[in-house]
């Protein structure tokens, strides 16, 4: 907890204009943790109500237990989506696209799907869909990209140990790479991640070590971007892969940041996998790739913070589809 900070003349004006968007809802009562910068944006809301600010020491800064925030962002999402009446369809693989007369037919493993446009959002797959769409176009352009998954493997703070982070804690960043390197993370539910790595996954889907899909692999070792990449990188993807084998390797990284952490003061945690757009020369392409053709757009690359920036860059689609599909509101 820090003590003595107040919110900054951005931070009032988001609280003042928070108060006036709850100014219709039945609230009879408003509560805050006893820290500045917590009552500062409560007093609006009070102020809005006629009601008085509440302070409890109870509410100061305490954990709510383990829980997925962008799980919930997702599952937000998809309320949202739902609301304004639209459909979600899991576990449907497009296995092909065809034209049709002013249509798109989307042949997926649970039938198809006739739509007038398209938009791939598609992530680790979103290239191979975009390639689809390329092929039933009659199209063949030569290939400037293909998503190389790599698997980013993370430990966790034992809770005995977790007071050795109070904040966030980063490296600088080497310009070269688009992965940060090891950091720790505070998270929002209590707990501290330590990681990720970066290393190259035999699947896209590879969320786990033995994880490996020949296809994938083969789609990954056939790309001439990827042999050069290894050119330029080899050392550091043998390092990478060095640390995701080797527990001490992993910790002494992390103690290049914090020096006290120790191999017993970890347990393991989770992975993902980025699906990291590599270009025909081998660079790691390090910002947004979306393109157009007709009647669809093609997110292929969306680099950290993508999910901290969704918003925004669902924003920019949409404007996007407006223009390039000749939308009206």
């Amino acid at each position: 907890r820090i003590a003595g900070v107040h919110l900054n003349a951005a931070g009032r004006a988001e609280a003042e204009h928070l108060a006036e968007k709850l100014s219709l809802l039945p609230i009879d009562a408003v509560y805050s943790g006893p820290l500045e910068r917590v009552r500062e944006t409560a007093e609006p809301i009070a102020r809005q109500f006629g009601l008085p600010l509440q302070v409890a020491e109870e509410f100061n800064e305490i954990a709510v237990g383990e829980w997925n925030a962008t799980e919930w962002v997702a599952a937000a999402y998809a309320e949202k989506i739902r609301t304004a009446g639209g459909d979600i369809r899991t576990s449907h693989k497009v296995v092909g696209i065809l034209r049709g007369n002013e249509e798109i037919i989307l042949q997926t493993s649970a039938g198809d799907y006739r739509t007038k446009y398209l938009i791939n959002c598609c992530g680790l797959q979103s290239d191979l869909v975009a390639k689809m769409m390329e092929k039933s176009d009659g199209a063949n352009q030569a290939e400037d990209h293909r998503i190389i998954p790599f698997r980013g493997e993370y430990y966790k703070i034992a809770p005995a140990k977790s007071f050795l982070v109070r904040n966030l804690i980063y490296p600088v960043p080497d310009p070269s790479f688009p992965f940060l390197g090891v950091h720790f993370t505070r998270m929002i539910g209590g707990g501290v991640e330590a990681g990720p790595n970066a290393v190259l996954a035999f699947a896209r889907e590879g969320y786990r070590k033995t994880d490996i899909n020949i296809r994938d692999l083969a789609k990954t070792l056939s790309f001439k971007g990827f042999w050069a990449m290894t050119g330029k990188y080899w050392q550091t993807g043998f390092g990478e892969l060095y640390r995701s084998l080797s527990k001490s390797a992993f910790v002494r990284a992390l103690q290049k940041l914090l020096p006290e952490i120790t191999e017993n003061d970890l347990i393991p945690g989770g992975a993902g996998v980025r699906a990291q757009a590599v270009s025909a020369t081998g660079a790691l392409v390090d910002d947004f790739v979306i393109k157009q053709s007709r009647n669809a757009i093609h997110v292929l690359n969306a680099p950290s913070p993508g999910a901290t920036a969704s918003l925004a860059i669902g924003q920019n689609i949409a404007d996007m589809a407006a223009k390039n599909f000749s939308l009206k509101n």
